[in-house]
């Protein structure tokens, strides 16, 4: 390790002494991680100060690689001559010799693989050179973070995030990685591959580098960054909530709802989405209670069920809500519960309860119960296809890091505004439409039904959204009854909870001239697993894993191309409580401690694209052959591509199991499948003889399929129900 001597440690320690304490400035990581004399350091670029900080604070002295137009500036000039330096132009093809070089003759190099300063302030565009010289160096990366830099008046984010003279830096060292390229191949290829890696290796960076907190804690981090006056949140009353007033509410409700409740318990919530709802989370999250987010759609069967293996003997509900939406016979009918009504206990408030809600938005931090960021934090529930609801239950660590791992691949900022339709139950819903933008600054719209087609394209339009969440089926719906313009300032927009429909995705390339997004996940993966994104994107494919997941493929008997996908990572569930053992966290360890396996069989390409195949459950076994129904729905979207489609399954004498196609296509027979199977190359196995024609394919609340109900169906069709050719 080569260490600054001389003047230059002088001048070093002169610098450390001025900069650490005006900006509050923290070192984490190991020094051995530059022990290589081949070493290249990464670091993301967040301002003019960043090429300072490494040269004051890395504890080696290196060459740094500085761009042509920053070193013919005459103030940076004059600083870059007591630093060894290269000055590139990273659109030059040679411009990677001379790091090359320097590699070589084992001088360790810093360089910003991003090449400028982010004005978004997540990872911009990554240049692949200095990946390649990595890889033909055999240099080892060292990854460091530069977090807060940006924040400062230094950055070029102005007008994006509130800025600060002084604000708090941190620097975190990252293990040394490899960037290995396989031999052969076209060079231009090979350093594509090579960026490729580097982009990965910074993603992982932000991922691992993210604070650990609780739920309430990075809320009031937020606030602390963005000010008590900052309006974020708004729902069908037309009224913007500020992280002042979300306070307020939350203070409020952690006096009403903590003496019902006790420490850990989980609490049934049964409200809309609306501002007091987010309130009413973060009053739960800071009293250590665990809010579980009921599915009101799932019936009182459902409800009874979910009660029960969490154990839920207490439920935070909005009258005024189950009534507008006819669900006031519920509590009735889920017996052990009580239900404590929102508009019952606010006029519990008394003089006391005010004054010490007064002092705690002084004070907001020490209203909260401690509690460590791996503890419960929130219950979601499955929506019941492989039987009762499964309670999946998620820690405050592994729901932000899912927030951290989505806002490491796309750049949502302050900007943006969400429109969030999906309902809160769904992990998607909480997730990436209320927790991201509740830490990240961006501004929310909260509407309580995605099913209305109509309203929420006028909503999108009337208040200026520039990101929509949703699955296939109600985009197909929105884009449908949507004017041209009225998604005229969508920037995002993702699918999910489903397959994106191609009908779908013309629809809204042709109308609109908005790519949608196509995303995949799981209620226990928090539940982002893989998203496509601007800046890495395929069609047909559902987007690479987010930045800290590992994943195994297990083959299937009977399936030649892919295999069940098994994941881990930060934001995997901490497990099930389950009907048949209430109250138990049952771990996931599906291939090894902290292994989930999804079910579903997927490709994944040699770019990292992850293509899903079918849901190991959604295959049937016909005459010996394993056939993906979801194969099947293909072809019936083939036939009649303006309609919905649904296939499942009977018991079948002759070949163990027969296909059953669900369609609102009045007209879809027999002879035109076969034509669109042979049009996809798909084989006759995989067409339907039994065709039930029906006004509407059955939905759960998430907006999924509802293949439950779908099974009853099917196995209660006979064989006179089949069709002819």
């Amino acid at each position: 390790m080569r260490k600054p001597s001389g003047a230059a440690a002088l001048l070093r320690r002169l610098l450390a002494a001025i900069l650490r304490p005006l900006f509050r400035i923290e070192i984490h990581g190991d020094a051995r991680e530059f022990d290589n004399p081949r070493t290249l350091v990464v670091a993301n670029h967040e301002s003019f100060l960043d090429g300072l900080l490494l040269g004051v604070f890395l504890p080696v002295e290196a060459t740094f690689v500085v761009h042509t137009q920053i070193a013919e500036n005459p103030f940076f000039a004059m600083l870059l001559r007591f630093v060894p330096h290269v000055a590139v132009d990273a659109t030059s093809a040679l411009a990677m010799k001379a790091i090359v070089k320097q590699l070589e003759s084992g001088t360790p190099v810093v360089i910003f693989p991003e090449g400028r300063i982010t004005v978004t302030g997540s990872l911009m565009k990554v240049y692949d050179g200095a990946a390649f010289a990595a890889a033909r160096t055999g240099a080892t990366v060292v990854p460091v973070r530069i977090d807060g830099a940006g924040r400062s008046y230094f950055g070029r984010l102005a007008g994006v995030y509130p800025l600060k003279l002084f604000p708090k830096i941190t620097m975190t060292i990252r293990p040394k990685r490899e960037i290995v390229v396989p031999e052969g191949g076209a060079a231009k290829e090979r350093r594509r591959r090579a960026g490729e890696l580097m982009r990965h290796i910074l993603l992982d960076m932000l991922v691992a580098t993210r604070p650990q907190r609780t739920l309430y804690a990075a809320f009031l981090d937020a606030k602390a960054t963005f000010g008590a006056d900052y309006k974020l949140v708004e729902d069908v009353r037309l009224t913007e909530e500020s992280y002042g007033t979300l306070l307020r509410m939350a203070l409020a409700l952690v006096r009403l709802v903590a003496p019902l409740t006790r420490e850990d318990e989980i609490v049934g919530v049964m409200t809309p989405n609306a501002a007091p709802t987010l309130g009413l989370i973060l009053a739960l999250s800071a009293a250590k209670r665990v809010p579980a987010l009921l599915n009101y759609t799932a019936g009182a069967e459902g409800l009874r069920a979910a009660c029960t293996a969490g154990r839920i003997t207490n439920v935070v509900a909005s009258r005024s809500f189950l009534e507008k939406a006819k669900l006031a016979h519920l509590p009735a009918e889920i017996t052990g519960v009580t239900f404590h009504y929102l508009e019952d206990l606010r006029p519990r408030l008394g003089l006391a309860d005010k004054l010490w809600i007064l002092w705690h938005q002084r004070f907001p931090a020490s209203a909260a119960v401690p509690q460590r960021p791996e503890d419960p934090a929130v219950v979601l529930f499955t929506s019941g296809s492989e039987g009762k609801p499964k309670g999946v239950v998620h820690s405050h660590a592994s729901i932000l890091s899912n927030v951290a791992q989505v806002r490491a691949v796309a750049d949502f900022s302050p900007l943006d505004k969400f429109m969030m339709a999906l309902p809160l139950f769904h992990s998607f819903g909480l997730t990436c439409g209320v927790m991201l933008p509740l830490v990240s600054g961006c501004k929310v719209f909260l509407y309580p039904s995605p099913l209305h087609y109509r309203v929420i394209p006028e909503l999108v339009y009337d208040r200026n959204c520039t990101v929509l969440f949703g699955t296939s089926t109600f985009l197909g719906n929105y884009g449908k009854f949507a004017h041209p313009y009225d998604f005229g300032r969508l920037r995002y927009v993702v699918a999910g909870a489903e397959k994106l429909s191609e009908d779908v995705r013309r629809l809204w390339i042709e109308k609109f001239g908005i790519r949608i997004l196509e995303g995949y996940g799981v209620t226990e993966c928090a539940p982002v697993v893989a998203v496509n994104v601007p800046m890495a994107c395929r069609i047909g494919s559902v987007g690479q894993l987010v930045p800290g997941m590992a994943h195994e493929l297990e083959a299937v008997p009977g399936i030649a191309h892919g295999g069940v996908l098994h994941v881990k990572g930060p934001n995997l569930m901490k497990g099930y409580v389950l009907f048949d053992r209430p109250g138990e966290i049952q771990p996931p360890a599906s291939i090894g401690e902290g292994w989930y396996s999804t079910g579903d069989i997927v490709e994944i390409d040699a770019d990292g694209f992850v293509h899903i195949r079918g849901r190991l459950k959604r295959f049937a076994k016909i005459a010996g052959e394993m056939v993906s129904l979801e194969t099947v729905e293909r072809i019936a979207a083939g036939a009649a591509p303006g309609a919905t489609h649904a296939v499942s399954t009977r018991p079948d004498a002759a070949k163990g199991e027969a296909l059953v196609l669900f369609t609102t296509a009045a007209d879809l027979r027999r002879p035109q499948l076969l034509a669109a199977a042979r049009e996809l190359g798909l084989p006759e196995l995989a067409v339907p003889r039994a065709i039930e024609h029906v006004k509407t394919i059955p939905l759960l609340g998430s907006g999924k399929t509802d293949y439950v109900a779908l099974k009853r169906l099917a196995e209660a069709t006979t064989a006179a129900a089949e069709t002819t050719e």
